[in-house]
């Protein structure tokens, strides 16, 4: 289903809809997506309505509304619908959204894939030492790769739980499925510093003794700032929707957050790269977690990594992050139903 066909157009829809997508207009405007984007989007829903609005208008709506974070009555006004309506399809089309998150947001398949990933990671630290470094995890419980794809999610706990917290419920962290034995994830100072179940790998806390931890807590931070900077591209996408308060019930929010995830696989697979407004933030090495993660301590692990950094010759080429997309560098963006391994929790 292409977004360039006029006669995919209701006769009662009006606005943004009617003036953006079936001219030359840019669809990110109002939309946030590209038409290349969008494109993929209602190819991978590929729903047909039998009755109502119709897939399309139906998804763009939902994208407005996403886009402007307003509330139903003002997107009712605009595309001509009643109130009911809107919140009807916002909640149905985000629904379908977050059903097809297995297609979109998933660890490496391949060794090839994890290959790419890992020397991507290297490169963005500018040190072999982080050749087998798998993947960045936030505070916000998200995993990405070097391109700032997300490969994992764990959403809806609140913002005041302390992180180590929430990765002890994940199933990342319980299952032990990612990455595998001699990968680590590398993660900021929230997080405790682990080599089991879950290998993650932080900066030596401040104040840094000696010269081989500032140094190692340098490329650490070169290569750990793509989720900030995977952040900042989604957030600055639906700025409205994470910097604003929504009408919507506390429960919806994690599906709200999981989509706009997708979406932003979507976008960076098809080349629609939004820069982040806002500087990516430098990390701010802090308690290492909680003290009751009963784990094995990953401490040695970076103190040798930290000697590699000291031993090894520096100056890897200045990575480009988006060099070549996710459709570039992977067979196919979209696996098959069931290929993937994502977690999502929607926790009220």
């Amino acid at each position: 289903m292409s977004p360039d066909r006029a006669d995919l157009l209701p006769y009662k829809c009006t606005g943004p809809c009617s003036t953006n997508l079936f001219t030359n207009h840019d669809t990110t405007q109002d939309f946030r997506l590209s038409r290349e984007s969008l494109a993929v989007l209602l190819e991978l829903l590929h729903q047909e309505r039998r009755h109502g609005w119709g897939a399309t208008i139906e998804t763009l709506l939902f994208l407005f509304w996403l886009a402007g974070g307003t509330s139903y009555r003002v997107v009712a006004r605009v595309f001509g619908m009643p109130r009911s309506t809107v919140h009807r399809i916002v909640h149905r089309v985000t629904g379908e959204v977050v059903a097809i998150r297995h297609k979109v947001i998933y660890l490496p398949k391949t060794a090839e894939d994890l290959a790419a990933v890992t020397q991507g990671f290297a490169g963005l630290a500018r040190h072999r030492a982080f050749c087998k470094a798998a993947g960045a995890i936030d505070g916000c419980h998200a995993v990405c790769d070097h391109q700032g794809r997300f490969i994992d999610t764990y959403v809806g706990w609140p913002g005041s739980v302390h992180d180590s917290r929430v990765l002890q419920h994940s199933p990342l962290y319980r299952r032990g499925i990612y990455p595998p034995p001699g990968h680590f994830i590398l993660a900021d100072g929230g997080y405790p510093c682990l080599q089991h179940p879950l290998p993650l790998i932080t900066p030596y806390k401040q104040p840094v003794q000696g010269v081989a931890a500032q140094r190692f807590n340098s490329h650490h931070s070169r290569a750990r700032s793509i989720i900030e900077r995977a952040f900042g591209m989604m957030k600055t996408r639906w700025r409205a929707i994470f910097l604003q308060a929504l009408e919507v019930h506390h429960t919806f929010v994690p599906q709200v957050i999981t989509a706009c995830a997708c979406l932003h696989n979507i976008c960076l697979g098809a080349g629609d790269i939004m820069a982040p407004e806002d500087g990516v933030q430098e990390d701010m090495p802090g308690d290492e977690g909680e003290n009751g993660l009963e784990a094995a301590s990953g401490a040695p692990w970076r103190d040798q990594l930290s000697a590699e950094v000291s031993a090894l010759e520096e100056g890897m080429l200045d990575h480009d992050y988006f060099q070549r997309t996710v459709l570039d560098s992977r067979p196919s963006v979209f696996g098959e139903e069931g290929d993937c391994v994502s977690t999502f929790e929607a926790r009220g």
